[in-house]
């Protein structure tokens, strides 16, 4: 009564790969449950007898006695004293089912219900982190270079001066040593106007942005944003249901006339703009100081909000990078966003925001419905890395090394690539725009650059409007030491030159 397919897919299910790490007795249960929730053994069915069920698979009586017993805890299975074990009377009752001798097995779950955010963020593709350092992949930092011995030491301190305390949730604003370590740092490298009262931390600059998404606007509004943007921000504002406004640029960063222009046309005007300022991304340009003004006095006329995302700011190798916005606003209207992903390493999970005084409770108890905190042991370690002098040090042996690397990239597109790119140099950050100098599909190369180990993000994508849209590649230079970066650029111009064959 238990022969043929029950049994062959019994020994098959505990056989498998994935069930093969769990406890014999818990495989054979979780099998016979499967076949209990296909239908494959109906309701009121017998079950053979746990001597005979073990010899045909070929395990112990006890084995099958402990999957029996579970099965019959957890309301599959009767056991009838002097008649056996039998498929539960109950599972009959179970909303929609009939149980019919067998139900077929649907081949494609259908489509799940979405809400229209869902939806929003489903179709965006989510923003795709690079986990493993391939080239070119953008944004990704050099971690080989990381003192670590030193992180090692400051971690070892923080557990032996907090202990188990350390084990704790920490506030949602984040602990309290890295808040003033962080505004400290913005205050005298960034120009800053920041108090420890006044610093959000989070998990990454992205939920700074979903933050700033959801708390300072309704679905409907609008929100100005560069164009061409950085991905990441602009799949936010959709998935929020703002409705993006693209202001374009130029050789000084946000034309801010169009925005003006933007503002008095009719209709609703927006009530916030993002903004890439110190190193705009992708192209690389550095909104000049009159028009950082002029957005400031935009703010304070209209009651709007500047998102100012200082993503890599760090990485500056023209002189010293110019003061963030948030330091000019004497009007509390800039939300400044910063993180430690690229100028540390990915894995740490630390961003922030300096806010307005009163955006500081509101964000922080927004910020409770999707994370709660971040690490504990991490945040104070971190406070240390910044307060012993060792963040500094490192930024300034990464900016020699990024320069370094920026121009060997240069070279090696220039060398190798000229037949289809030209690069646009950028005075800092950890990637290089280049655009393409003849016809070339944009996506297939992409896709094809992919397959051949080699990661690279299409400018085309970055752009709100078709018309206006540059081909080419945002190229990472961080990561990668220029002979490796060498190998990945001829695998990349033969890439390109079978695209054109």
């Amino acid at each position: 009564m238990f022969k043929h397919a029950p049994l062959e897919s019994v020994k098959a299910w505990i056989g498998a790969p994935a069930p093969d790490t769990l406890p014999l007795h818990v495989r054979v249960q979780r099998a016979m449950r499967q076949l209990i929730l296909d239908g494959t053994l109906d309701v009121g069915r017998p079950l053979p007898a746990s001597r005979a069920l073990a010899k045909s698979l070929g395990v112990s009586r006890d084995t099958v006695e402990a999957a029996y017993g579970q099965l019959h805890a957890e309301g599959f299975i009767e056991r009838r004293v002097g008649s056996g074990s039998f498929v539960s009377e109950r599972l009959q009752r179970l909303p929609g089912r009939s149980m019919p001798p067998r139900q077929p097995r649907m081949e494609e779950p259908p489509a799940p219900r979405l809400s229209q955010r869902a939806g929003a963020m489903l179709r965006s593709g989510g923003v795709r982190d690079f986990p493993v350092p391939r080239p070119f992949a953008p944004g990704v930092p050099e971690t080989r270079s990381f003192p670590l011995p030193t992180w090692e030491r400051l971690h070892r301190q923080v557990l032996k001066e907090y202990g188990t305390q350390a084990l704790l949730p920490g506030p949602p604003q984040g602990m309290e040593p890295l808040r003033r370590a962080i505004a400290d740092y913005v205050n005298l490298e960034r120009g800053a106007r920041a108090t420890p009262e006044r610093v959000l931390v989070l998990t990454s600059s992205q939920q700074a942005l979903t933050l700033c998404a959801t708390v300072l606007l309704d679905a409907g509004e609008r929100i100005y944003i560069e164009d061409p943007a950085y991905h990441g921000a602009r799949k936010a504002f959709d998935a929020a249901g703002l409705d993006c406004v693209p202001v374009p640029l130029d050789a000084d960063g946000l034309r801010v006339e169009h925005l003006l222009a933007a503002t008095q046309a009719p209709g609703k005007p927006a009530r916030a703009v993002s903004l890439t300022p110190s190193h705009q991304f992708p192209t690389g340009a550095t909104l000049a100081l009159d028009r950082r003004l002029a957005i400031i006095e935009w703010a304070r006329q209209h009651q709007g909000w500047i998102i100012e995302d200082d993503y890599d700011s760090e990485f500056h190798y023209a002189g010293k990078p110019t003061a963030c916005v948030q330091g000019l606003d004497p009007h509390e209207r800039t939300i400044y966003i910063g993180t430690f992903t690229k100028s540390l390493f990915p894995g740490l999970r630390i961003g922030y925001m300096v806010l307005p005084p009163p955006l500081v409770a509101p964000m922080t108890v927004a910020r409770t419905l999707l994370d709660g905190h971040s690490a504990s042991i991490a945040q104070l370690t971190l406070a240390r890395f910044i307060e012993g002098g060792h963040f500094g040090a490192h930024v300034r042996t990464m900016r020699t090394l990024y320069a370094g690397r920026r121009d060997a990239m240069a070279r090696l597109v220039r060398q190798h690539l000229a037949d289809f790119l030209e690069p646009r140099v950028p005075a800092g950050g950890m990637q290089m725009p280049c655009v393409f100098i003849r016809d070339t599909p944009e996506d297939e190369a992409v896709a094809r650059a992919r397959r051949a180990g080699i990661d690279l993000l299409g400018l085309s994508a970055l752009h709100a409007s078709s018309q206006s849209a540059t081909t080419g590649f945002l190229m990472g230079f961080a990561a990668h030491a220029p002979h490796e970066m060498e190998a990945a650029v001829r695998r990349l111009a033969q890439v390109l030159r079978d695209l054109h064959r």
